[in-house]
Order: structure tokens, then C-alpha cells, then sequence
């Protein structure tokens, strides 16, 4: 049975790091390949053909292919045993997924102004305009709600909405924009699980590739 996670070939999309993790917490065998967005690989028919949406990430796993991150967490909590990517209540499970739902379709400004690439390489940004601010204010209410206090995780049980809203904080923390300090340490606590340990490195790899062929 193969299994292969096409990325972005800079390793930037915050979806394929879900992906990513989501595909080792279930400690699933599979093959990394990369997609040229820049050059616009992602429209070529043979890629078209394998993702409806002709985005990254896309899964494909035995014959079947899924596209967006999130169906993806969800196709394999059903179709592959392991540890769980969402919380078994209902009522979290739903949450989870109205959290992820929203990371992924609000904080324009937010993600604009504090890009994922930052998240690894911080640099020297300007102070988040009003409307950013705005949307880091949502941000860090909605997580506070929904975060218990002394708690390492947002429902009774670990889940990849934990992941996702980790790594939306990480745009601030990592460029020293304000985050309450158990809301910063949630989200360090979250990078650092051992599930999302080999992307950094992947990442670097590509650096190294960049500097050493002059791009």
C-alpha cells in the first residue's frame, strides 16, 4: 500500500505541515513529493488529474487521493487505526473542526503581514497594521476560550486542531508580536511534538539546496 504527501517544494504551506503531522501521528510509511507552485507545476494535467483542487497538500493513499488539509486529517482518522486526530466527544470533534475551518478561512491580515516562512526564518517586520491587530485580538481570544487553564491542550485529548492553531500563533510569537505567556507556551509546547520534529530539517535541506545552486 503506497502512500505519498505532495507539499509546496519551499516547504512553506502551513496545510502540508498539518498533512505532515497528521500522517506521522498515525506513524504511517509515506513518500514527500514537491510541487513547484512558483512555476505553476500544480496546474500540469498529470497533477490536476490527481488533486480536485489542484493545490497542496494532496494525499494520495492506495489507489484513492485526497486534497485540503483538513479532509485529509479526516479521511485518515476513518480509514487508518492509530491514535486519534480529533477528540472522541462529539462536541469537541466539532469544535475541532469549526477551529480548523476558521484558521484556514479568516485572519487574512494576520497571515499576510506575518507569513508563514517567518515562522522559521523570523525577521525584522513592521508593527501589525489595525485590521492585522484585529485579527491577532480574535486569534488570541478564540484560543484563550478554548484553552483550560494549566492545560498543555484545547480538548480532553491531543488533536491536529491543536497543531493548526499552534502553528497560527507561532506567526506572532516568532516575530515578537504579544501573545499571553500560556498561549506562547502551548504554542512551542505543540512545534516540539515529535510528529512535526522532521519538517524543520526539510526545510533546511532546502535552504542549503537554494544557497548552494545560487537562488
Amino acid at each position: 500500500m503506497s502512500t505519498i504527501l505532495y507539499v509546496d517544494l519551499e516547504y512553506f504551506s502551513p496545510a502540508a505541515m498539518s498533512a505532515f503531522v497528521a500522517l506521522n501521528e498515525k506513524a504511517m510509511a509515506f513518500d514527500l513529493v514537491t510541487v513547484d507552485l512558483k512555476s505553476g507545476a500544480q496546474r500540469v494535467r498529470e497533477y490536476a488529474d490527481l488533486s480536485l483542487t489542484s493545490r497542496v497538500p494532496t494525499l494520495a493513499h492506495d489507489g484513492f487521493s485526497v486534497s485540503e488539509s483538513s479532509a485529509i486529517a479526516e479521511y485518515l482518522d476513518e480509514a487508518v487505526a492509530g491514535a486519534p486526530l480529533f477528540p472522541v466527544d462529539s462536541r469537541q470533534r466539532t469544535q475541532a473542526r469549526q477551529l480548523q475551518a476558521w484558521l484556514r478561512s479568516d485572519l487574512l491580515a494576520l497571515r499576510k503581514q506575518r507569513p508563514s516562512d517567518t515562522i522559521f526564518r523570523p525577521s525584522v517586520v513592521e508593527p501589525l497594521d489595525a485590521e492585522a491587530q484585529f485579527a491577532a485580538a480574535k486569534l488570541v481570544n478564540a484560543i484563550e476560550r478554548l484553552l483550560p487553564e494549566g492545560a498543555t491542550q484545547l480538548f480532553d485529548s491531543w488533536s491536529i486542531a491543536d497543531f493548526d492553531a499552534a502553528l497560527m500563533l507561532a506567526r506572532m510569537t516568532r516575530n515578537g508580536d504579544p501573545v499571553p505567556e500560556r498561549l506562547a507556551r502551548f504554542s512551542d509546547r505543540q512545534l516540539q511534538r515529535p510528529s512535526f520534529a522532521g519538517w524543520p530539517a526539510l526545510r533546511n535541506r532546502r535552504s542549503v539546496i537554494d544557497v548552494a545552486h545560487g537562488v
